[in-house]
Parts: C-alpha cells; structure tokens; sequence
C-alpha cells in the first residue's frame, strides 16, 4: 500500500506541475489517480495502461520537471513489476528520446530507468530492444557533450547490464560462475546450440571484440567506442565467466578466433605503438585480459596461450620502455606465485614434449632480469632499493609506477622494481615446489622427512613426479639468482625472503631425494654463515660427498668474528634444515661438531657466545638424530668447556668470573638439552653428564652450586617423565620375586642411577645448601613423577628416614614434604615390600622432636596408610570374617551390610592388583603399635593427635576386621593404652608448670600463662585419658552388637565399669564426665534399637547407684557434676528405653533419684539460703522428673512415684505412716484394684525403703524421715512437677492421691504465717487451684463420678479439700500477716490469689454439680462464713488498726454468701447441689446479717457522739444494700425460721422474692433511729419492700 500511496502522490505531483501549461497531461492525472484508487495492488496496475499512459504523456512534453517526475514514477512502476512486458518497446523509445536532451539530470534518470529494467521482468529478450536499450548507455557514453558524470554512470550501467546479461546465459547453463569450476580442465558437457539470452550474449561479446580492435558494432547500433572501455569489458567478461566459454562453442570459437587474434596483435611490439595503443592504460588492459587467458583457458587454447608466453618472455629482454617490462614482470609474477597456475603451465607445456618448456623459459627470464642488476651503472642504488621495496613490503607497504621514468631516481626506483618482481617470481616458483611437495607428503606419494626414511623408496605419484621434473628444470637457474641478490644485499627483510626460499627449496630437495640440488643450495647457504678459513672448501666437499667420511681434525686458529645479520639468518636457516632433514642428511653430515669448536672459538667473547647460544639451541634439540659417538664427543667439549671456566674461578685468573658462569651455565644448559633430546638412549648419557653437575655442586661458588642444583632437577625430571617411563607405570610387575624380564632389569638400573646422585649429595657433602637442595630436588620429583618410581622406593626411603633424625629444622621440614606427597599420592606406586618402610618412615616423623606441627601432621599420615590398607582388608582376609560379624553388620547398618560387601568388591576390582599381594593385616597393626608408642609421649599435643588418630582408624574401618582381628585391638591395644593412660594420670606430677621464659622485669623472670586446666603434667594426662574414653565411646557406639559376640568381652566390659567405679571419686571431673558419657552413649545408642542385652543395662545402673552411695564422702564441685551428668542420662535412658524397664529397674531408678535428693540436702544445707536458688543436682531432678512418667506396663508405679516425691513436700513427714495405717480409706470398690495398690506399696515402696536403708548404712549417717525435709525453695520447684505428673496419672492411681497430694498442699498452704513473702505457699495455692479445676471440669463433662472410683474415696478427696478451705482460708487470709513491711503494690498478688481461691470455691465448687456430702457442703459454706465475720467479730476499738485488704477480703466472703443464697428466675431452677448449698447458706447469712444488725446497734450506742470506724460503717451498708438485692428461691425459703402462718402464706404466693427480710423484720426495726443517715435510708428501703412483701401497700386506715 506505500507504494500505491507514492504512486498516487507522484501523480498529484505531476497534475499540479502541468495544471497551467499542459492540460491534458493534468486531466490524465486525475484521470489516473482516480484509477488508481480504485485498484487494490500493484499487480492490477500492470494490466491498466492508463496509468502508464499518463506518465509516458508526461514524458512525451520533453520539459525536465515533467520527464523526471514521469521517469522516477515509470522506475517505481517497473521495480514493483506492474508494468506489462508488453509497454518495454514503448518505454526505451521514450528513453531514447530523453537521453538526446541535454539535460543532465534527465540523462541520468534514463540511465537510471535502463539499469532497473535489467534488473527487473522486463529484461529485454529480443535483440532489437536489447540492443536499444545497450545502444542509448553507449550513446550517452561516447557522446562528447555528455558530463564526466552522464558518462561515468553510463559505462557504470553497461557494465552492470553486461554482467546481467551473461549472469542470464549461466543461469540458463545451469552453473555457477565463478572461475575454479572449470580452470580444472575437466570434461562437461559441451553445447553447440544457444538459447535467445545465448544468442544475445554472443552478439554481444562480438560487438564488444569488434570495439576492442578499432571496429564498429554490427548490431549495437553504434559508430564507435573506446577500445580501452570495449577491452576492459571484454577482460571482465573473461574473467568472471569461465562456465560459458568452456561449455557454449560457439563462445569459445568466438574466444579462441577474434579475442586471441586481437590479443596477440596487441602484443605484438615490433611496430610502433601509436594512439590509444600506445598507452600504458591499454597495455595493462592487454596484459590482464592475457593473463586472465592463460591463467583460465590454458587447458583448452594450448597453442594461443603457448603463443602468449612466448611473447611475455620475448618483452623481458626487448628495448622497450621500463614500465612496459615491469607490467609484463608482474603478469610472469602473478603465475609463478599462484601454485595451481604454475602447476598446470607445468604440466600442459613443460611435461608435454611437443609443447615449448614455458615455465623454464619464465623462470630464466626472471634470472636474466636479475643478473642484469650487476650489469647497470646504478646497481648499487638499485640493490639498495630493491632491500627498501622488501623492507616496505615487509611493513604492509606495496610499491607501484604511477608514470614512465623521467629522472635519475625515478628510473633507479623503476629498474629496482623490476628486479623485486623477478626475485619474487623466482622466490613464488620456490614455495610453489614447496607446496606441492608438501602436497605429496600429504597424498602419501612422498615420505615425511620426520618419520623412518627409506632412500631406496620410488617417486612414482602424479605429484612427485611432477615436482621432481620442476627442480631438476629449474633449481640451478633460481640458485644462481637468488645467491647472487643473497651476496649483495645486507636489508634484513629481503634476506630474510631469500633465506626462507632457500630453506623451502633445500627441505623439498631433501624430501625428494634430490641430491644435487640439496647439496649446492646447503653450499650456497654455508657461504653465508660463519666462515672459518677453510670453511667453505670443507663444507662444499661435506655436501656435495653425502656419503664420504669427515675429518676429525678442526683448526686451532682463533680468528675473530663479527657475526652480521645476514650471517645470523644463514646459520638460523641451516640449523633448520638440519633440523628438518637430519634423516635426509644422513649421517655423514654432522653439522652437530661445529658447536664444539664455535664454543672454543668464542669463549673469549662473551657476546657473541652468547648469540651463537641462543641459534644453535634447534641443533641440539636434534641431537637424538645424531650417533651415539657424536652426542658423548658434543657432551665432552660442553664439560671441557665448563671445567676451564671452573679452573678459572677458582684460580681467580683470566676475564670476568661473570662471564666464565655464563660459559659454565651455557655449557650446562646445552648438556641438559641434549639430555633432554635423548631420553629414548639415555643410559649412556646419564653418567656424563651427572657426575659434571656433582662437580658443579661441589664447588666452592654459591652461583655454580645452585646452577648444579637447577640443573640436576631438571634432568631427574626429564628422564622420570618420558615415555619409558610412563609405560613401565602400566606393566610393572607385581611380585618381587617373579623373575623380571632384561628389559626390567634395564629400567631398573636406569632409575637406581636417576635417584643415586640425591643420595649423593645428601650423605656425602657438608655443605647445608646441598643438602637442602637435594631434598627439595627429591621433593620434586616425587610431586611430578612418583607414581612412575618402582624400583627406587629403598633409597628413597632410606634418606628420609635419615632426615627424620637430623638436627636441622628445615631439613626436617622438607623431608618430611617428601614424605607427606608419598603418602598422600604416592601410595600406590610404593611396592609391597616397602609399605612397611613408609610405616616405620612416618613413625620417626611423628616421633622427632624438632617440630611438633611435623610430628602432629606425620600421625594424620598414618592414618592415610590406613585408608590405603583398610581398601584391601576384605579382598585379603574376608574368610577370617564370620557370620557372626555379618549377623552384626546388618544390626548395626539396617540390613545393608550385603550392599556394602557387595560395593567393597566392586571397588576392589578397581584398584590396583598390587593390593593382593599386601599383608593388611600385619601394616595395620604395625600402624596400631605405632600409635600405642606415641600415646605415651611426653608431648600432649603428639600422644593426644595418636590417640585420636587410633580411634578414628577403628571407627572408621572397623567394619572390615575379623573377629581375630578386633580382639587382638582390644585386649593389645585398647584397653592397654586406656591402663597405660590411667596409670599416668595416677602417677603424674601435679607441680604447676611456668610457661616459657619471655624475659625479665626488676630482676625476675616473666613467663607466658598457662591456662589452669593445663598448667600441671596430670592435668595433660587427664586431657589424654579423656580421648581415650571418647574413643573407647565411638567404638562401642558403633561396634558394640559385634563387639558383644566376641570372648570375653563381657570381662573387657567390666574392666570398663571398674574404671568407671575408680574414676568417679578420685579423677578429674573431665576424666569422671567422659567415663560417665562413655557408658551413657553406649547404652543410649544401643537401647533404642533393641540390640541391648539387659545385664549390660543392669551394670550400668549399678554404677549409678553405686556412685551416688558412694557420693556422700566427696561433696566436692566435680562429685556434683558428676551426679548431674548421671542423672540427666538416666532421664534420657528412660525415655529411649521404657520397654526395657519393668518395676524392679524403675524402683532402682527412683531410688537413684531418691539418693540425690537426700544426699544433696544434707550436704547442702545452706545452699539456697546462700546462694538464693537450687542446688544444680536438685535443678537436674527437677528437670528429668517430668520425664519419669510410668508406661501403663508401670501403672503400679505411680503411686510409688508420687508419694516418693509427695515426702519432699513440707509436714509430710507422718503422712505416708498415716496412709499405710488406713489403706482401707483409700481403697476402691474393686478388690483386684486393691490387691493390685498393695502389690504396687510391696514392690514400689518397700523396695525404695531397702535402698535408703543401705544408703544409710554404707554412708555411715543416720537418714531419718525428719531429716530428709528440704528447704521451702525445692519444694516450690517440685509442687508443679507433682501436679503435673498427677494429672497425666491414671484415672485410679490418680484418685487414690488426689487426697494425699492436696493434703501435702494445704501443709505448703499455711507456710503463709511463718513465711508470708515466700513463694512456697503461692505455688501450692495455684496447684491446689489446678487440681480442683481439673476435678471439676471432669465433674461437668462426665456429670458423675468414674465408676472405677468408690464413694469413700470421693469423700476423703473432698473431706481434705474442705480441710484444706478451712485451714488456709480461716487461719491464713485476710489476716494481717508479719512481712517486711511489703509496700500495698507488692501485697496486690497475694490478694488476688486469695479472691483466685475464693472464687473458685463459691463460683466452680459450691455452685457445680459435684458429688460432696452435705458435711461437707456445710464445712465449705461454714467457711466462708467464718472468714466473712471477721470485721464484725472485732472489737471496734481494733477495727481501724485492721489493714485494709483484712476488710475487702472478709465483705468478699459476705458477698460470696450472698451469692451462694440468691436465684435468679431469668436463668431457670437450680440443680439439686445449687438448692442444697442455697438453703445452707441462706440459714448462715441471715445469722450472719442479724449478728451484724444488732453488733452495729451496740457499738453505736457504746460510741456515742464518736462516729463508727470506716470498715463497720461499709460492712452495714453492703449488708443492708445486699439485702435489698437478694432474690431466694421459694425452696430456699422453706427453711427460713418464720411463723406457720407466714409460710403458708409464702407457699401460696410463689412470686415472693424477698422473704428473708421478714427474719430480720425487728432488727431493721431498731435501725430506724441510727444517726447514720445512710444506714436509715437502706432501712427505709427494706422497711419497704417488707410491706410489699407482705401486701400492705394496699391496706389503708380509709379501707
């Protein structure tokens, strides 16, 4: 649509532009845009021709603003296809006639519109619109009144056009164009027969061959043309579409007839040029279009480009202008250094018999343009030129003629280039033989020079061939030309090409066996090194007799040199071909002797050596070619070398001694070198060269030592790291007594000999450096090549154990560097045999006493040997492994223990076959003994790092020993080194150690601290023995259903509690902890899944009990933690293990507890007055009680457990002995119950008495009932563990305490008097409070007692509960209590505790549904009468002095009696509890209220004037004010004591409320005259509602 948007705006463009002067073209325009609204795409357009009318009319007018408005809008039109093929005549004769117009810009619209119709479908395919539209570009371009810029964009167009139209002939060929599918010379199909756009193109290409002679075009249309323009068509059209002229004949005939013809006449020179011909321009063109011939069409047009050769060759040496010659060496140029061209000239000419030898005839024409440098009067300037073009050329710079030679410089500019060009022909035919032999190499025809050379083998591919013929034509011309430029030039970069083709050629001569050519490029190349007098006569003769042999004898003369550029280069360029072809050379040519002698020429100049050096580095790196001989004579003239320069340093005579190091340091670089190079014949080297670098390290010059050192590290190195090697790593063999093989026998001495100068130079210099050098040496080698060691291991080992015992700290260090990388990564390369040695080796590391860390890191190696020996434990002795272990295996792994056998044998196949031939079993306990020894030294970091390891090692592998195995552990190695520990603990010094010395202040010596837990050697003995037992621990975690099946265990296991028994009262308390711990995890891991025999539980509770009978003697801190300790593992044991307990151990466990209970409350009497909380061994009680809960197999327990804990409450001293007395009290309706309550006392109690009994008697002190009374803080934390436990407790053990425990409460309750600020009887009002709100609750929600309960029971439960309201809420609150004078802010809990307990007696107790006795209901509200009297029971002189909460508790009781009497019809009738406890408390309260009336009526009258004290005076308010309030129910009021009459009236008129106040009717009467006006004012409101009551409000004297 933006293009019919654009077209349409184009045509209002063009209505507005002829609106005045053109009407009808402005009418064809809306004409037009109204067509054009109606059409949809640009396809519709092509078939409407008014719209290409329109612009067509436009351009007919022939003004410029209307032509390129119409010739823009036909472009669009044509771009977009809608313009039919129809309408092409039409639009070039339009075209036609705009490009006759002068104007410019019109010019270059048509030529614009002529490129976009090639460009689109309506590309002309007839020869008459073809040839119109070609003929206008022609015209606008040979039109001398056309602009520079009408005619360049017109050849421009034409060029596109041409290349349009023959891109239409290949695409109807059905090939690509591109030039190397058919240089080839491979057959196609060939046609003679041409399509239209064929025949167009052919018509076309002979117009253009027509042009190029001078002619005129036969069907162009056109007079005339330039020929260079028709020549540079024609030389596009050869080079770009090869396909049409090697397929279509006609074409080629065209190509082979005309163009040659007019290409050979333009070549032709023995005319004189004249004209356009004449002109540099048009020669160029010839040249390449030539060139383009040769290059493309030389397989087919044989004869013409034999032809064009020629006559290149003949201009070369004709007397024709300079940039004439140039243009023609740049053709030959061109062919030499394309490999493909030269190969075919090659093969189509110089290999073919009947054909001239082209190439050859190039190649020397190239040479006589050369040589003729020598010949010129400036060959000098030339020379130097010619290195200057190089040098450019070198730097990205390419030099050209831009015009013919008109001045001396110019002239020598232009012959130097003619001579570059040649050179780099010459140079571009050497890389091409280079290539192509490289080629063959590739194919196979030839044999690489690096590989086995066979010089018999035959050359007989297409390639070898054909380089063969190539050198032998063509090597002595290039040699001559390129030696001649080589010695008279000195420009680096130009003899650096030289050199390099030099080098190319000689390395393609040696791959091809050309011997004469070989040889006479070496000579010619010597010439140009280093020249000694004789040199070049010598080296001629080596060279050209391959075969002869060499002299021995060198000259003694010492000329000196000076080493050129040049001379480098050439000596860098033979050392390459040596290198390269030191097969090809043969032996005869040992260019490796020269370095000798050039190291005794030039010792003496220190730069030069130095240059040599560094360029005859790639000879010795050749060395391996050479014979054996010549290697050890190169290796003597190296050491001769060295061992002069030594002389002189010593002696201190000759040059700088820094120039003889220098000479020393080449010497021995060059030795490795070779070393290096020959590492495949080594053996015979190897002495040489050590024992020189063993001299060197025993010189007196630090440099030269380390120099020896460097050097010898090196060469270990290359040796151990070849490949020799490295396949021995593969094959070794496995048993040291199988017989080993010649080639064995080889390698073996080899290494030996390799590792023998460390030895060396460790035992036989004093020099320290050495020493240390020689470690570090060694220490290299086993980092890089360790695993290649086999047959070394021995001495290897042998000096580091040595080092071990050395003095010297960094020796030490690095021998033990050594040792860790062996151990670490070395192990498997270790032979059988020598294990035993690394044991032993690591064992003197962890021994020696020069450096602990060493010591320390040498023991974390043993255990590395470990892992390697534990990987063939099973392999080796799995037959030694019994069910037994399996059976344990599978308890302890949850049954994977086959999968792990089955792993460890999948893995085991993987390692190392050298596993089968280890005894493990002998190394790990030589590992074990090793560790045993190093528990006992006397470094606690070293014996405590042994220790560790040990037990790591067991648990780790443990899985993987026999049974032989773990016993030989136990009873040789554990269980002695846990003696051993023991008895150095027992033995050892308790003198407090003084850190290390640091210095002096006024006199005397300041030492570093010493931490109190380590400051004595029995304190570090301690630390040690305690690893011991965390040892011991983890292997019992982890071994002890397998270690249970072993002998005799059950006595190691005794042994262990023995220690334990010992240890809790005379060790540490580090040592006792860890002995505890080491029981309780053992049993603790075992109990929970099963596996745990139950005497081995027994035993450790014995030692519990034990310990805590024994505990009464040690009363010390650590005794305390002690028990702690024990008693929080025997809460966690209980709760892992519950199964496993029946009564008796639950007894036993109870009186454990029992035990350090009363202990610790003997023995700390004063502990919580002093310290202001609980002993830690009661806080830990506290803290497992919770957890001691009985399962229901134990449910006998409970009663046991509770009334244990129930006699550390205070004043329960005689309540147990009372309960025992009345079991008949506390029994239940069910016999079996009761039997089963006595069988629980008999097992539970008795049992607990029997412990406290011998308790007493081993601690020698008399415990009594009495005397176990705790402290009121105990007591405090215990009261909410036994309600806890109460109520978890089931439903009849809980019920049979429920008195018991609440009877204990109200004893805590009435503390208040003695200790009204303690928090005692707080905690036992909140846990009397729980319990009877648990009660109630169970009340409500089952609405009747458990069946399983008796009524005896329920009515001593609720008798102590009534005991307990009397005794507290009568005698202990609202009373004035002695504090310490508590600030009214500080008493606020306590009384919210009391109106807390009053609460729930009147509002959960009295009026719930429970099942109390009427007694007891009596007792309750009894109570709370009691407790509401006290203000008016009080003397009024006293009343004010009572504190003010005395007075709000007691009106709280009065309330609370209100309470209990009212009813309220709203919520419905009472239940039977409510009317009973109701009518009880009615009868109290009107007794109660009366006594206050009349009391209030004494005192007022006793007082006088005096006004009544303020709490009396608010007790008669409330009381009358609640009087008027108080609603009864009529049941209620059956009980009230009034006259017969009234109730009977009462009866009958259910609607009375207020009854009561007929009882007190004459009290309210006397009120009336109180001088309180308030008090007469509620009386008169009483008075009141007594007539209503009575109905007398209705009564009057009137009536």
């Amino acid at each position: 649509m933006a293009f019919m948007a654009a077209l349409e705006s184009d045509l209002r463009a063009l209505s507005a532009e002829a609106r005045r002067r053109y009407p009808a073209v402005k009418d064809g325009a809306e004409h037009a845009i109204l067509k054009l609204r109606s059409l949809s795409n640009p396809s519709e357009t092509s078939n409407n021709e008014d719209i290409l009318r329109i612009f067509l009319m436009a351009c007919e007018v022939r003004t410029v603003k209307l032509s390129v408005i119409g010739l823009s809008c036909l472009q669009k039109l044509i771009s977009h296809d809608a313009v039919d093929p129809s309408a092409l005549k039409e639009i070039l004769s339009t075209l036609k006639d705009h490009a006759e117009m002068a104007d410019e810009s019109v010019q270059l619209k048509t030529l614009q519109t002529i490129l976009i119709i090639f460009q689109s479908r309506l590309h002309p395919e007839s020869e008459s619109n073809m040839a119109q539209a070609l003929g206008i570009c022609l015209r606008l371009l040979d039109n001398n009144r056309s602009s520079d810029s009408v005619r360049n964009t017109a050849a421009a167009t034409f060029r596109q056009a041409v290349a349009l139209i023959f891109d239409h002939v290949v695409s109807f060929l059905g090939f690509g164009s591109t030039e190397h599918e058919f240089v080839s010379g491979g057959s196609s199909s060939r046609r003679e027969t041409l399509t239209n756009v064929g025949r167009l193109g052919l018509r076309l290409l002979e117009d253009l061959t027509a042009f190029a002679a001078g002619g005129s075009a036969t069907w162009l249309r056109v007079a005339s043309l330039q020929r260079t323009f028709a020549l540079d068509i024609l030389e596009f059209i050869l080079s770009n579409y090869v396909a049409v002229f090697r397929i279509l004949v006609s074409y080629e005939q065209v190509l082979r007839h005309q163009i040659c013809s007019l290409l050979m006449t333009s070549l032709r020179t023995n005319a004189e040029l004249e004209g356009e011909t004449g002109e540099p321009y048009f020669r160029r063109l010839v040249l390449r279009s030539v060139a383009h011939i040769i290059r493309l069409y030389s397989s087919s047009l044989i004869t013409e480009c034999e032809v064009f050769l020629s006559m290149l060759v003949k201009v070369t040496f004709l007397d024709l202008p300079l940039w004439h010659r140039i243009l023609v060496l740049e053709i030959l140029r061109g062919f030499c250094v394309e490999a493909w061209t030269l190969r075919t000239l090659f093969q189509n000419f110089d290999m073919h018999p009947k054909n001239t030898n082209v190439v050859e005839d190039m190649v020397k024409a190239l040479a006589r343009v050369v040589y003729s440098v020598q010949f010129q009067e400036t060959s000098e300037e030339s020379l130097l030129a010619v290195a200057g073009m190089f040098s450019s050329k070198a730097k990205g710079i390419e030099w050209s003629l831009d015009n013919d030679a008109s001045n001396a410089a110019v002239l020598v500019a232009s012959e130097a280039h003619a001579v570059t060009l040649a050179i780099e022909g010459l140079l571009g035919v050497i890389f091409t033989v280079a290539t192509l032999t490289d080629e063959a190499v590739d194919i196979g025809e030839l044999e690489s020079p690096k590989g086995d050379y066979d010089p018999l083998a035959r050359r007989t591919g297409k390639t070898a061939v054909l380089c063969m013929a190539m050198v032998d034509s063509l090597w002595l011309t290039i040699l001559d030309a390129l030696s001649l430029i080589l010695s008279r030039s000195q420009g680096e970069a130009i003899v650096l090409e030289i050199l390099k083709g030099y080098q190319a050629f000689t390395q393609a001569c040696g791959v091809l066996q050309a011997i004469e050519p070989l040889n006479s490029f070496l000579a010619s190349l010597c010439k140009f090194t280093i020249n000694f007098p004789n040199e070049v006569e010598r080296r001629s003769y080596v060279l050209q007799s391959p075969g002869s042999k060499r002299s021995d004898v060198l000259p003694d003369q010492k000329d000196s040199v000076v080493l050129t550029p040049k001379n480098v280069q050439a000596l860098r360029t033979l050392f390459n071909v040596a290198h390269r072809l030191h097969n090809v050379l043969g032996p005869s040519w040992e260019v490796s002797t020269a370095v000798p002698k050039l190291t005794r020429e030039f010792s003496g100049q220190y730069s030069d050596f130095n240059i040599l050096s560094s360029l005859n580095s790639q000879l010795f790196e050749s060395s391996a070619l050479m014979h054996i001989s010549a290697v050890k004579s190169l290796l003597s003239a190296l050491r001769q070398l060295s061992q002069q320069c030594m002389v002189e340093i010593s002696s201190g005579f000759g040059s700088a001694s820094s120039q003889k190091i220098g000479s020393i340091c080449f010497s021995v670089d060059r030795m490795i070198s070779i070393l290096v190079n020959n590492l495949h014949r080594v053996e015979p080297l190897w002495d040489q060269v050590v024992s020189h670098f063993i001299e060197l390290a025993e010189h007196s010059n630090q440099n030269l030592r380390n120099m020896a050192l460097d050097a010898l590290d090196q060469s270990i190195y290359a040796v151990l790291d070849s490949e020799r090697f490295q396949d021995h790593a593969l094959s070794r063999p496995l048993i040291a007594s199988k017989e080993v093989e010649p080639s064995h026998m080889e390698l073996r001495s080899l290494e030996c000999a390799v590792i023998s100068p460390l030895r060396v130079l460790y035992f036989s210099t004093e020099n320290f450096d050495v020493r240390v050098g020689s470690l570090k040496i060694l220490l290299h080698v086993l980092e890089r090549c360790g695993e290649k060691l086999y047959y070394s291991w021995p001495s290897i080992l042998e000096m580091l154990r040595s080092v071990a015992d050395a003095l010297e700290k960094d020796l030490v260090t690095l021998g033990f560097q050594s040792l860790r990388v062996v151990m670490n990564d070395g192990l498997s390369s270790v032979p059988a045999n020598c294990l035993n040695v690394c044991i032993d080796v690591t064992g003197a590391y962890s021994a020696q006493k020069t450096e602990l860390n060493i010591s320390l890191t040498a023991i974390g190696l043993l255990w590395t040997m470990t892992d390697f020996i534990a990987k063939g434990l099973h392999f080796g002795f799995g037959e030694d492994k019994e069910t037994d272990m399996h059976c344990a295996r599978k308890q302890m792994d949850g049954g994977k223990g086959e999968e792990q056998t089955a792993n460890l044998a999948d893995n085991s196949d993987n390692q190392p076959s050298l596993i089968n031939v280890i005894d493990h079993k002998k190394l790990l306990f030589l590992v074990f003994s090793l560790l045993q020894k190093l528990g006992d030294d006397e470094r606690p970091e070293v014996r405590n790092s042994a220790v560790r390891t040990l037990f790591q090692i067991l648990g780790s592998h443990g899985q993987k020993l026999s049974k032989t195995m773990w016993e030989d552990c136990l009873w040789n190695y554990v269980f002695p080194m846990l003696d051993s520990a023991s008895h150095k603990v027992a033995t050892s010094s308790k003198d407090e150690w003084h850190g290390k010395e640091l210095g002096t202040r006024g006199g005397k010596a300041v030492h570093m601290l010493i931490h109190h837990s380590r400051n004595t050697a029995q304190k570090q003995w301690d630390e040690t023995l305690v690893l011991v037992l965390g040892g011991i621990a983890r292997l019992l975690r982890s071994f002890f259903p397998f270690l249970e099946s072993l002998s005799n265990f059950w006595s190691g296991w005794e042994s262990l509690l023995l220690f334990v028994k010992n240890s809790t009262f005379s060790g540490s308390k580090e040592v006792v902890l860890a002995a505890i711990n080491c029981l309780q995890t053992t049993i603790l891991a075992h109990c929970v899944k099963g596996n745990l025999p139950m005497p081995y539980l027994d035993s450790v509770l014995d030692v519990y009990e034990f310990v805590f009978q024994k505990s009464p003697i040690y009363s010390n801190s650590t005794a305390s933690k002690v028990k702690q300790e024990i008693l929080n593992g025997l809460g966690e044991l209980y709760v892992q293990a519950q199964r496993m307990f029946d009564d008796h151990r639950f007894s036993q466990l109870l009186a454990i507890i029992q035990l350090a209970i009363k202990q610790t409350m003997i023995t700390n009497d004063n502990y919580e007055s002093d310290f202001g909380h609980v002993p830690p061994v009661l806080r830990t009680v506290l803290e497992i009680l919770p957890l001691l809960r009985p399962t229901e197999r134990l449910n006998s327990m409970w009663l046991v457990l509770l009334r244990e804990l129930r006699q550390y409450l205070p004043g329960s001293d005689s309540a147990l002995q009372s309960e025992e007395d009345e079991p008949e009290q506390a029994s239940t309706s069910d016999h079996g119950q009761d039997i089963h309550l006595k069988k629980g006392q008999a097992n539970g109690t008795a049992f607990l008495s029997e412990k406290v009994e011998a308790s007493s008697l081993n601690s020698g002190s008399a415990i009594t009932r009495s005397a176990a009374i705790p402290s009121y803080m105990f007591a405090e934390k215990l009261i909410p563990v036994i309600v806890d436990l109460l109520l978890q407790a089931p439903t009849v053990e809980k019920y049979i305490m429920f008195p018991e425990i609440i009877q204990s409460l109200g004893r805590c309750m009435t503390t208040r008097r003695d200790n009204p600020d303690g928090s005692l009887w707080r905690v036992a009002v909140e846990g009397f409070n729980r319990m009877l709100a648990y009660d109630i609750d169970k009340l409500n929600m089952n609405c009747d007692p458990d069946s399983k309960l008796s009524r005896p029971a329920r009515v001593r439960f609720w008798k102590e509960v009534a005991d307990v309201y009397e005794i507290f809420l009568v005698g202990y609150c609202g009373r004035a209590l002695s504090s310490h004078s508590l600030p009214d802010m500080a008493l606020e809990p306590d009384e919210s505790l009391e109106m807390t307990i009053l609460k729930i007696l009147g509002d959960r107790i009295l009026k719930s549904t429970i099942d109390a006795p009427a007694d007891i209901l009596e007792r309750l509200v009894s109570t709370l009468d009691r407790c509401a009297s006290r203000t008016c029971f009080l003397p009024v002189e006293t009343v004010e002095l009572m504190p003010a909460h005395c007075s709000r508790f007691s009106l709280t009781c009065l309330q609370m009696l209100f309470s209990l009497s009212s009813f309220d019809d709203k919520t419905g009738d009472l239940s039977l509890t409510g009317l009973e406890v109701s009518k009880i408390s009615i009868m109290v309260l009107v007794h109660r209220c009366e006594y206050i009336l009349k009391r209030f009526l004494i005192d007022e009258n006793n007082l006088g004037e005096h006004p009544l004290p303020r709490p009396r005076l608010e007790e008669i308010i409330f009381v009358l004010q609640e009087l008027a309030y108080l609603v009864i129910h009529p049941e209620t009021a059956s009980v009230l004591p009034l006259h017969p009459n009234l109730k009977s009236g009462l009866a009958e008129h259910k609607d009375d409320k207020h009854p009561h106040l007929l009882v007190l009717f004459p009290a309210f009467c006397e009120l009336v005259i109180s001088r309180e006006s308030r008090v007469r004012e509620l009386v008169q409101v009483l008075l009141r509602l007594i007539v209503t009551q009575l109905g007398l409000e209705k009564v009057s004297v009137g009536n």
